[in-house]
């Protein structure tokens, strides 16, 4: 095999998985479709159960795409990034009042980001979950408005992004820090190994 795609508009996926040395093309929604109805939570789901249940339908999403658009056959790649405080998710926010209550949130507290992964040819799918642990220092409400005031926490779970300005406030990470970007690379390259991918 030497393609596989990736069903992610993400970038940092992208960048992560050029990393590995893999070559993909993305698969991406169709403006019909409503991806962001994958991502409701269903009661007091767990964050894991949560996480893993949604790479799950976005697999779905691209496998019917990938056969409804006739594209050759190929590993289709899906992942999913929740941001944890105990049982408490932290999506993406709404808007910047959204980010600034999520970030005083994480202040001076250690949180999970998990990611999970999932990869399917033919009949086998394959999955895989990074979970991490990152604590904040103490941010100020300068500080936090400042960062806010970027543009960088909209659209990332947990309203920060590892790999950019909100590493200066970060005290520690235990884990994967690829997981944490949105793609963890041992658990990425476990799985297409399986799938004969020589890496």
């Amino acid at each position: 095999m030497d393609l596989i795609y990736l069903a992610s508009q993400s970038p940092r996926r992208a960048q992560l998985l050029e990393q590995l040395g893999v070559r993909f093309e993305k698969l991406l929604p169709d403006p019909d479709e409503d991806a962001e109805a994958l991502e409701a939570v269903h009661g007091l789901e767990p964050p894991a159960r949560y996480v893993q249940r949604v790479t799950g339908l976005k697999l779905d999403a691209a496998l019917e795409r990938l056969y409804r658009l006739g594209l050759p056959p190929a590993p289709v790649l899906c992942a999913d990034t929740t941001v944890a405080l105990g049982r408490q998710m932290l999506g993406k926010p709404a808007d910047v009042k959204d980010a600034r209550r999520m970030l005083r949130a994480l202040s001076g507290r250690t949180h999970r980001v998990l990611t999970a992964v999932a990869v399917q040819h033919g009949c086998r799918r394959l999955q895989a979950l990074s979970v991490s642990n990152v604590t904040f220092a103490h941010l100020s409400a300068a500080q936090i408005g400042a960062y806010v005031a970027t543009g960088e926490p909209m659209g990332k779970a947990g309203a920060y992004a590892v790999q950019g300005r909100a590493a200066v406030h970060i005290e520690r990470i235990a884990g994967s820090y690829s997981g944490i970007m949105g793609l963890p690379l041992r658990q990425t390259a476990l799985l297409l190994r399986s799938l004969g991918w020589d890496l």
